[in-house]
């Protein structure tokens, strides 16, 4: 018998049965979906960490009042607020002037969230931060209407502001918000650019947020120290020269904050690399143990496709002693088992993706954009179907095996 043949008995015999092969398929279908959401949310993720790595550069680096090692626990953590001294745009100013490898550097402050208004329009926990005029060209700004700040308005600590598509929509819905003013804590702000709308993560706006010159921001908002403390974000003159320009970087505010040969470094750098080792680090194990619980529902709509097959075998036996008494053989009738057991669990690996795909498409619009690989799909249905013939191997053998006298005197 060929394969058409049997893929074609196969069919039929799932199709006389549709309701029971429905229900059988359902741990399947469950399994499956589960298991392709959360790869395409892991794969999401992923994919967001290496595009916001790429937005602002591979040979870009920040630094920082904290390393990430400063909080792996709570006596580290302690010990670094202690320790670890805000930064200074003195130490800034030392980078600048004597660091050969940086190509470009600039200070930003940490954000606090404030009210906005405009004509009795108010919105409120809008991310206000600040910082100075170079940021624009490291951060690679995508700007959609007029442009970012100048040094002279960041030297002269002018009220201007660069927002969030979200405000301007909001604050000016009936024309451009470009020169038009806005308040904060009753204090007024000329709009000069907005960015490109960036969307929602995890349920978080990208595009509520106020940006103003670094010294504005910190005469306007208490000083930059503690919760408004700077940081400073740099690139390398190029690719090869980014591991000598972070330690160059390090050994300069070393060298600034006096900090003696073998003491700990009182301060963070943090690189795409250090980034990516932490997105791996967290999301390693979780990677494993979120995909094990899909897994299980698996396993058990592997079980209900064995039982069912079971129950297919004994309804059947009278067809299958027909069938050998016409010459069939033992592979034949194994070949026939096998290939339906597996085509049924196949098309439930199928009906399965489908659903992962739409459910993608509703986790995309309101939490984050899911990613189902070309690869992971195929390998969904294939394994599907692997497991769908080991779960009918043994009833398989077990239909191939019986003895066609028997199997025709059976009602």
């Amino acid at each position: 018998m060929n394969f058409a043949e049997t893929l074609k008995l196969a069919l039929s015999a799932i199709w006389a049965h549709k309701l029971r092969s429905f229900l059988t398929l359902l741990g399947m279908i469950i399994g499956v979906t589960a298991f392709m959401v959360v790869l395409s949310l892991l794969q999401g993720f992923n994919t967001y960490v290496d595009e916001k790595i790429a937005g602002i550069g591979s040979n870009s680096f920040t630094v920082r009042r904290f390393s990430f090692e400063d909080f792996k626990d709570t006596d580290t953590a302690a010990a670094a607020q202690r320790r670890n001294k805000d930064l200074t745009f003195d130490e800034m100013e030392f980078i600048r002037e004597r660091a050969q490898l940086i190509d470009k550097s600039g200070a930003k402050a940490n954000p606090n969230t404030r009210s906005v208004e405009r004509n009795g329009e108010v919105l409120q926990d809008v991310t206000i931060d600040g910082a100075e005029p170079v940021i624009g060209e490291i951060e690679k700004l995508d700007i959609a209407e007029g442009r970012y700040f100048s040094d002279s308005e960041n030297n002269n600590s002018m009220r201007v502001a660069f927002i969030g598509s979200e405000i301007a929509k909001k604050l000016f819905p009936f024309g451009s918000a470009i020169g038009e003013e806005f308040t904060i804590q009753g204090i007024p702000y000329r709009v000069i650019g907005v960015q490109v709308e960036k969307g929602t993560i995890f349920g978080q706006p990208q595009d509520v947020f106020v940006q103003l010159p670094i010294k504005t921001y910190g005469a306007n908002f208490g000083g930059l120290t503690r919760s408004r403390g700077l940081y400073f974000v740099a690139t390398s003159k190029s690719d090869e020269l980014f591991k000598d320009a972070v330690e160059e970087a390090r050994t300069l505010i070393r060298i600034k904050r006096k900090l003696a040969f073998g003491e700990k470094d009182n301060f963070g750098i943090l690189t795409p690399d250090a980034i990516a080792g932490l997105r791996d680090s967290i999301l390693g194990p979780t990677f494993i143990v979120i995909l094990a619980v899909p897994a299980i529902a698996l396993l058990v709509g592997a079980i209900v496709i064995m039982n069912i097959m079971l129950v297919a075998v004994t309804e059947r036996t009278k067809e299958i002693g027909i069938r050998k008494s016409l010459g069939a053989r033992q592979s034949d009738i194994l070949k026939q088992f096998l290939l339906e057991s597996a085509t049924l669990s196949a098309i439930g690996g199928i009906i399965g993706l489908v659903l992962a795909e739409l459910l993608g498409f509703i986790i995309s619009a309101f939490l984050l954009k899911t990613v189902i690989p070309w690869y992971a799909a195929v390998i969904s249905i294939g394994v599907s179907a692997f497991v769908g013939a080991l779960a009918g191997l043994f009833p398989a053998w077990k239909a191939a095996r019986l003895d066609p006298i028997e199997a025709l005197r059976a009602e």
